[in-house]
């Protein structure tokens, strides 16, 4: 494993705001470490990366890893250019070359605003200047702490698109957390904490497929007579509208043609990791 955890723990006095964790992520995965506020994945994520000594557990390392982290709140300083936050970030490190600014500005897109004062760039700007201080290292992981909170849907997309090239191209470790949970959809662990304790884990397609019940709605003239040719208890009803919560899509299928006489329109919308999330963590707002 490149990165190891072990009944990682966190106190406060007598609050505890992580529970006995242990994580596993292996070289060249997309890890997320998923929660509602409160939950102590922050807590978590910082422990992982030292900001935070654990009250009690270990956090290994595989020798000689290099670390990039990539924080909610930006570390760089708004009256410097680009280039004068890069070139001072690079200089912490020993083992960086010379040219080290201009091969990473090159790579994601940073040469049009290299002279323009980081506190002057768009959010979108700023985040990829931040991904690019955070590889300066050329690290072996990387975390992501809520990378794209406030950006709009467009740049989201183009920086996802650039950290998925990263980790292709690099084989590049990647610990993502995030309140937008589609961005953990293709991740090949999720780790889903709540109150401080794991309470579920596997791949994205795992979670969903265990938590996250397929959606099935019907629309028909007469809703209550086509309920009562199907077995399913629906979830939600009106005088046209059913709403089923069906296992699988071949459920689904089976509704469809064996009730489409009497189907006006249908939506059918395989689980979510929002719905998993919720089936989780519960619907209240913390």
């Amino acid at each position: 494993m490149l990165l190891e955890a072990k009944q990682l723990t966190k106190t406060y006095g007598n609050h505890v705001v992580v529970n006995g964790l242990n994580l596993q992520i292996k070289q060249g995965s997309f890890t997320a470490l998923l929660g509602p506020n409160g939950a102590g994945k922050s807590t978590t994520m910082n422990m992982l990366i030292g900001l935070l000594t654990p009250t009690a557990g270990k956090v290994t390392y595989q020798a000689q890893t290099k670390v990039g982290v990539v924080f909610q709140s930006s570390v760089l300083d708004g009256a410097l250019t680009v280039q004068e936050n890069l070139q001072i970030r690079a200089k912490q490190y020993h083992h960086v070359p010379r040219n080290k600014v201009a091969v990473v500005s090159q790579q994601l897109g940073l040469t049009e605003f290299l002279k323009q004062h980081y506190g002057t760039l768009s959010g979108g700007q700023k985040r990829r200047v931040d991904i690019a201080r955070a590889l300066l290292n050329d690290p072996d992981i990387l975390f992501l702490d809520e990378p794209t909170t406030g950006l709009d849907i467009q740049t989201r997309t183009a920086i996802w698109t650039l950290l998925r090239h990263l980790q292709a191209e690099r084989q590049l470790t990647v610990v993502l957390t995030t309140h937008y949970l589609d961005e953990a959809d293709s991740a090949d662990c999720v780790y889903i904490v709540d109150h401080g304790h794991l309470v579920a884990s596997g791949t994205a397609t795992e979670i969903k497929a265990t938590y996250a019940a397929d959606v099935l709605r019907l629309q028909a003239q007469d809703a209550a007579q086509l309920r009562a040719k199907i077995r399913l208890e629906p979830v939600a009803a009106t005088q046209n509208q059913l709403t089923f919560q069906v296992p699988t899509a071949q459920a689904a299928l089976e509704i469809l043609l064996a009730n489409r006489a009497m189907i006006t329109d249908f939506e059918f919308r395989p689980g979510t990791m929002d719905d998993a999330f919720l089936a989780l963590t519960g619907k209240g707002m913390r």
